[in-house]
Formats: structure tokens, sequence, C-alpha cells
């Protein structure tokens, strides 16, 4: 996939209540901020990329495109549509600030599968759809601010209205084969086995 083609967007907007309200992108996992690990999976395949954060003045430090929401509610939706809206390619991958073993495998095949016509490429697993490990075509914008100002807070909500295109789990675990790249950190138990992985 060209680099000119797809942005990589980072969602670090959510309130982070059940770790109280810690913010999970400086969070330390064996020595690196989860957000310095996704900056370095990042730096091999997007020349842009985007943090939407409602507190800019954190990550002034950070070597990235720092915006806003555009809607005051507080979820991924508008995350999604702060990352669409601000991206200057015609492809935007989002992924959560809380993800610390994304693995650049994994992003490999998901950015593989970007094709013509389709708007949504997206991993499936037996537990469902990651809609925050996944490219988003510049044409989901529209039906992503429809739903914002409908109140429908749902990502997939729209995915009824374009095209869609998902990974296989079998595909995906012959790349991340303990499916590792979609961990995230919630919890203070989520954290200690982040950790404790962090060192297998």
């Amino acid at each position: 996939m060209n680099p000119k083609n797809c942005t990589g967007v980072i969602l670090a907007g959510g309130l982070s209540q059940r770790l109280s309200g810690r913010n999970k992108a400086m969070i330390d996992i064996a020595g690196r901020t989860i957000l310095d690990r996704i900056q370095t999976v990042f730096s091999g395949f997007f020349q842009e990329v985007i943090l939407v954060t409602n507190d800019p003045g954190t990550y002034v430090q950070h070597d990235l495109i720092i915006v806003t929401d555009l809607y005051k509610t507080r979820c991924a939706l508008t995350g999604l549509h702060a990352g669409l809206f601000y991206s200057n390619t015609p492809y935007t991958f989002i992924t959560a600030c809380d993800t610390p073993f994304l693995k650049e495998s994994l992003l490999e095949l998901i950015l593989s599968s970007i094709s013509p016509g389709i708007d949504v490429v997206i991993p499936e697993t037996a537990s469902g759809t990651e809609q925050l490990c996944a490219v988003y075509s510049k044409k989901c914008l529209g039906h992503v601010e429809r739903q914002l100002r409908r109140g429908k807070l749902q990502i997939k909500a729209f995915f009824n209205r374009v095209r869609v295109k998902t990974v296989s789990e079998k595909k995906m675990r012959r790349v991340d084969p303990g499916l590792h790249s979609f961990i995230n950190i919630n919890t203070q138990e989520d954290l200690a086995k982040a950790r404790k992985l962090s060192h297998n």
C-alpha cells in the first residue's frame, strides 16, 4: 500500500473511567509508553499520523498532528469523525491509544486488504469485529456525521450503508497467533496482564 493513501489515527479522547481517569496513552509498559509503542509501529506505514485528544497540551512533545473532537459527545465515534475529517488521504487507519501490542504484521495485513470500492476494512474474530483496529475510507465521513447528529453512537451502525470487507481470524492468527494486537487496557487487571505479557 502506498503510504500516501492512508493516514494513521490514534484516538486518545476517552474518559478512562475504569482507570480512575488515568491517561492510558502515557501508561508505561516495559519501559515505553503505549503511545510510543503505537508510534513506532505507525512509523513504518504512514507519512501522516494524527492524534485525536481533548487534552492537546499533554502531547506537544510528540511528533504528531494533534487535533480535537468536533462534536462534544465523548465516544469512539466522535474520535473516528475527527480522524476522518482531518486526514488528507483517501483512507484512515484507526486505533485506540491503549493497545500496547499492535503488531506491524497485523497492520500490514489489514492495509493490504484495502481495495477499490471498499469503504471499511475490519478484522473479525469469534468475539466480533474490531472497529478500533480498522481502515475507513473518506466516504465514511458523511455517514458518521449523520449518525452523530442523530445520536446513534455505535460505529457499526453505518456499516449497512457502505461496502465492508472483513479480515478473517484465520488470516490474522497467521501473523499474530495470540491476537495480542487487540489487547487493550481498560482496568487495573488489564494493565497487570499486559505488563506480565510484555516480559514473556
